[in-house]
This record gives C-alpha cells, sequence and structure tokens, in this order.
C-alpha cells in the first residue's frame, strides 16, 4: 500500500475522530508498520481536510519537548504539528464547541516570527534574531487517540495532539530576556498548580524552535514571518474540564488565563 493510500486512510480517521468528538484505537496498533514519515504524511492528509473546510495556518508547534511531559505521556522526543486560525482561542474555551475530547492545559513561551526560518542548519541565536515577540500561552493539548495511549507515531499522526491554543495579551522581545531562566508559574481554580522555566524545554526554548524549523525543514515546510510557534510545556500538563479556570505568570513578562465552559 503506497504512503499517499495510508495517509488518507488514518487523515480521514482522525478528520473524523475530531469532527465527531470521539476517539480511535493507536494507529501503530492499527498499523504496527507505520514510521514517523508516514505520521507526517497522516498528519499533512489531516490538515488538509481542515483547510478545505476553511481554516488557515497561523502557525507551529513542537510538544513532548520537557522531560515531565515525556514522562507522563511515555514519548521520549518531541513532536511536531500545525495551528490552524480555528485553533486560536481568544475567550473562553467552549470544549464541546471547539470539539475538544480528553483535554489537557500546558503552559508555554510563544514565539511570534517577523521573518522566516528554514532548515536545516537553524540555531537558537537566528530563531532570537528572526523573533519579533514573545508572548505567554497555554496550549491545550488534545489527543484523538483513545485514553491517550500514544507512542511517537500517533502524536504526529494525530497533529502533535493539539486542541486549541490561548495567547496572553503580554508581549516581550526575546533579546531582553534570559529564556533558559524564565519562569512560569501555573494556578488551577486559585490554587497553585505548578511552576518551572525556560531550560525545561529542551535546555533552551529558542533552541526546541530551532529543532522544530530543522525538522520540518527536511519536509519542505518553513517557519513562516507572523507565524506563531509554540515552544513547548514548561510544566506538566493538567487535565481539564467544564468550570476549571488555569492562570500562568511569565515573570517579569505577564500572565495568560484559559478559562475552560
Amino acid at each position: 500500500m503506497s504512503r499517499e493510500v495510508i495517509a488518507a486512510r488514518h487523515g480521514e480517521q482522525l478528520y473524523r475522530a475530531l469532527r465527531g468528538r470521539h476517539t480511535v484505537a493507536p494507529l501503530i496498533a492499527q498499523d504496527p508498520s507505520l514510521s514517523i514519515d508516514d505520521a507526517y504524511a497522516i498528519s499533512l492528509d489531516f490538515l488538509s481536510r481542515r483547510l478545505a473546510d476553511g481554516e488557515r495556518v497561523v502557525g507551529k508547534k513542537i510538544g513532548v519537548t520537557s522531560k515531565a511531559v515525556q514522562d507522563m505521556l511515555g514519548v521520549h522526543q518531541p513532536d511536531f504539528g500545525f495551528l490552524t486560525d480555528a485553533m486560536l482561542v481568544e475567550g473562553d474555551i467552549d470544549v464541546a464547541a471547539h470539539r475538544l475530547i480528553q483535554p489537557r492545559a500546558e503552559a508555554e513561551i510563544a514565539f511570534i516570527l517577523a521573518e522566516p526560518l528554514r532548515g536545516p542548519g537553524v540555531t537558537a541565536e537566528q530563531v532570537i534574531a528572526a523573533t519579533a515577540a514573545i508572548a505567554p500561552c497555554f496550549e491545550i493539548v488534545d489527543s484523538r487517540i483513545t485514553d491517550w495511549k500514544i507512542g511517537i507515531v500517533d502524536t504526529v499522526a494525530d497533529n502533535a495532539s493539539c486542541g486549541v491554543f490561548v495567547l496572553g495579551a503580554a508581549r516581550a522581545d526575546p533579546r531582553a530576556h534570559d529564556l533558559p531562566a524564565l519562569r512560569v508559574t501555573v494556578t488551577k481554580n486559585g490554587a497553585p498548580l505548578s511552576e518551572g522555566v525556560g531550560a525545561a524545554v529542551q535546555g533552551n526554548p529558542a533552541q526546541a524552535v530551532a529543532w522544530l524549523a530543522n525538522t520540518l525543514g527536511q519536509y519542505g515546510v518553513t517557519l513562516d514571518a507572523g507565524d506563531i510557534i509554540l515552544s513547548g510545556s514548561m510544566v506538566p500538563l493538567a487535565p481539564a474540564v467544564a468550570g476549571d479556570v488555569f492562570e500562568m505568570h511569565l515573570a517579569g513578562i505577564g500572565g495568560c488565563t484559559a478559562r475552560f465552559l
């Protein structure tokens, strides 16, 4: 069976799961021969179906970058996916309306690019030079795979297990901050939940963005000017249900709130 046929079969399955708000069995269990290249082809097919619905790509994301998240999910290398305008939430997160199935919240640093980046060979220094601003962000990860029983193939195919994301209003110049030392604190329903630093994200969030540029460059995909890049969670991800309110604060920059309805 050709890669195109495999991608279409599983891409449609994931698309139907997203639109129908249900899960599917792990893809690697359905087809143990799937490779990461197959998974990326599935991800592109899945994306193409959403673009056909009128969605527009506004950025890219890196996931599973921190040891805490890797240990939690049992996936021990980063993944990558696409962000569309339909995934950007600017108000409260309506779980049903946004078709979330089993959401979890994670606090991140978002990079807003002024210039494009294309791998291979992109460095953390080049990422900083290409960045217009950084912002506090909640990514609400979600999996179309039953019970989050994912491996690297499953999460790459499933658009890096992304649901929606919320950007805080604050913007900062990355050159004015020590990104590995940048501290985040997170509360859930008013109670302290977690805290972390930028170094949890591959040692430096800018290095994680460089990894993304270089990895996607292998597939001919660029990080484009104006793109929002989610660099990976600084803290363990936390389950969310309707009624929950998460707040994060990036020291010296500002905060972001994710309120679930």
